[in-house]
């Protein structure tokens, strides 16, 4: 046994010397021939609609890789094909950053700019998009204290106000709620817009009650459309949260999604989104337009 194991040790002794001694037979890379200026390649906005934009290669000896980013350089998406195209939603500056591989190296092209002036209709051409956001000028929302009450119940099979599909109770005014604990007061306002980006701001008023203390809170959200409106979604992205109040189910809050709800109910002038709980429980908030001072 002590045999084997001194031959198995000589062996990986011969090995490692060998390999710490590379026998080197390689041809060093071809020059790079090409520069940022003799790169062949185009960047232009399709004929038909000027949101669209065509990338094309056209040098046959290069790999190309295409990048494009917002004004602030955050990176949109990339592609590696010699034709690529991209349909740009909003207006603003974005840019196309063009690399060519070729057999010396990669070479960077100058970013080319762009500036899209307004954005593409036919991409926004669903009215829930109007009727949400109000386009570029945006639409802001309250909760609704004056026609019915602030919030309504439903049941987990409930599909929206048109369809149906469960039980619902949808209360008259906010005194056919005074159990819950809700208090009557400004609750703050949510605001849409496609101004360059898909814009969300949430001016939340403290669930403590007997403070009017506001908070706002910027970002981005996704509207997830369903053909028939069965299950739209608003889904907003990073921690903030819809607009909500100060309810009994405040007190279950950890159960409820306030960052991700089911639209009930979108037309131009009501916005009823389901929180739902982790147990399949929906609450419905009632939100209507904000009429200007």
């Amino acid at each position: 046994m002590k045999r084997i194991l001194h031959i198995l040790i000589a062996v990986i002794a011969l090995g490692s010397l060998f390999s710490c001694n590379p026998i080197e037979d390689r041809n060093s890379l071809p020059a790079i021939t090409k520069t940022a200026a003799t790169l062949n390649f185009t960047v232009t906005p399709d004929a038909s609609n000027k949101n669209k934009i065509v990338m094309t290669n056209l040098d046959t000896d290069v790999i190309p890789y295409w990048s494009y980013t917002d004004k602030d350089g955050n990176e949109l998406g990339h592609f590696n094909t010699n034709v690529a195209e991209v349909t740009l939603p909003f207006a603003g500056v974005y840019y196309v950053k063009y690399t060519g591989y070729t057999r010396g190296g990669a070479v960077d092209a100058d970013p080319v700019k762009l500036t899209i002036g307004q954005n593409d209709a036919g991409y926004f051409s669903d009215p829930k998009w109007a009727m949400l956001t109000n386009g570029v000028a945006g639409k802001t929302w309250i909760i609704n204290f004056v026609t019915e009450s602030p919030f309504a119940f439903v049941g987990g099979n409930y599909i929206n106000k048109t369809v149906e599909g469960d039980w619902s109770w949808f209360p008259g005014s906010v005194n056919d709620v005074s159990w819950s604990g809700i208090e009557t007061k400004d609750w703050g306002q949510v605001t849409f817009d496609l101004n360059g980006g898909y814009n969300i701001a949430v001016t939340q008023t403290s669930l403590t009650a007997g403070s009017n203390v506001k908070t706002t809170s910027k970002g981005t959200y996704t509207y997830q459309r369903t053909a028939a409106f069965t299950n739209d979604r608003i889904i907003i992205n990073g921690a903030i949260q819809m607009l909500h109040t100060n309810a009994y189910y405040t007190q279950t809050m950890s159960g409820f999604s306030f960052s991700d709800v089911r639209l009930i109910e979108l037309t131009a002038t009501s916005l009823r989104y389901a929180i739902i709980r982790n147990d399949g429980a929906q609450v419905v908030m009632n939100l209507v337009p904000k009429v200007a001072q």
